[in-house]
């Protein structure tokens, strides 16, 4: 595995990042599709094996129940200092005051809890999942560079926000000594592009860590349109974000079943090696859950495509509703 700096950081991450969403309780009445521990633990094991030391869970996930699981796991089989943990707050943990948002009161209990699930006295990565229109930004900002001084957390970053908002954030840092953002985590894949427009000239010119999640359209660039999986059958946030737009999306899966078979690789090789060659793009976030959807992903690190298949994979591209940045 070639390790990567992390945007403008000297921290060294795997360009190839394992979202924990898929691990946790399918009980919990969030996913019902997720792993259990025991099926949990032998794709983090493999993920480990193949050199990948960047892992992304957060609290939302199965309430809590996927932070135990990947702290769990990584406890037994990481040795702390090699690998790169992030976790994020902001969802509603449950229905009762102060339990969402990013208020300073909000994020100075969550990354506790946070922590406490993780088993770790700290976090690499303290991410804000969405952002907060009814907490000032100030007090968000503040909050998070406190976290950061007290040792808590090493770095911050952001996800799925307009770049006005993200610009916005940054600003108010800079303005006051406080830590800046280091990373975004944005929705982007070869189905939606949206994030082209604005947030990802921003993250080039300020050398910002990108860590798309959904690289693969929730299994949509991987299979031929419909193909029935557990997650295809009952991912409804997926259906939300997706099948709304089959009829325009459906050229661009044909294109990566195209290029892929030209190439003797796999279509999910092809979907991230056109996100790893974006400038700013570090590790794409991989959903996995199978070992086998980890080896598939790291094969696409040294899959190169030239000019002319990016540009034929992005020609049948139309604008689409924004989603994620809400």
């Amino acid at each position: 595995m070639q390790y990567v700096k992390f945007g403008r950081t000297g921290m060294d991450v795997s360009p190839i990042c394992l979202g924990a969403m898929g691990f946790g309780d399918p009980n919990s009445g969030f996913h019902d599709w997720v792993l259990e521990e025991e099926d949990s633990f032998k794709v983090i094991k493999k993920a480990l094996d193949l050199g990948i030391n960047f892992f992304d869970t957060a609290n939302i996930y199965s309430y809590g129940a996927s932070e135990k699981i990947l702290g769990k796991a990584l406890n037994e089989y990481a040795n702390r200092d090699e690998i790169v943990v992030a976790t994020k707050a902001y969802m509603g943990m449950k229905d009762t005051p102060n339990s969402k948002g990013l208020s300073r009161k909000a994020l100075m209990y969550q990354i506790d809890q946070s922590l406490e699930r993780l088993q770790m006295d700290y976090v690499d990565l303290y991410i804000i999942h969405r952002w907060d229109y009814h907490t000032p930004i100030e007090e968000t900002m503040e909050a998070l560079h406190d976290i950061v001084k007290s040792g808590k957390v090493r770095y911050i970053g952001a996800s799925a926000m307009y770049a006005w908002q993200f610009s916005k954030a940054q600003h108010v840092a800079e303005k006051y000594g406080w830590t800046q953002f280091v990373s975004m985590q944005n929705h982007m894949n070869l189905l939606y592009r949206e994030e082209e427009r604005e947030m990802m000239p921003l993250c080039d010119d300020q050398k910002i860590a990108v860590t798309p999640y959904s690289p693969l359209a929730a299994g949509r660039l991987t299979r031929d349109w419909g193909a029935e999986t557990k997650r295809y059958a009952t991912d409804k946030t997926a259906v939300a974000k997706y099948d709304s737009t089959q009829a325009q999306d459906q050229g661009i899966v044909q294109r990566v079943a195209e290029i892929a078979e030209q190439k003797g690789v796999l279509r999910s090789q092809v979907a991230l090696a056109w996100l790893l060659q974006k400038p700013s793009v570090v590790a794409p976030i991989i959903g996995a859950t199978k070992e086998s959807h980890l080896e598939d992903a790291v094969g696409a690190i040294d899959l190169v495509l030239s000019k002319e298949e990016v540009a034929y994979l992005e020609e049948l591209y139309v604008p689409h509703k924004v989603t994620g940045a809400i």
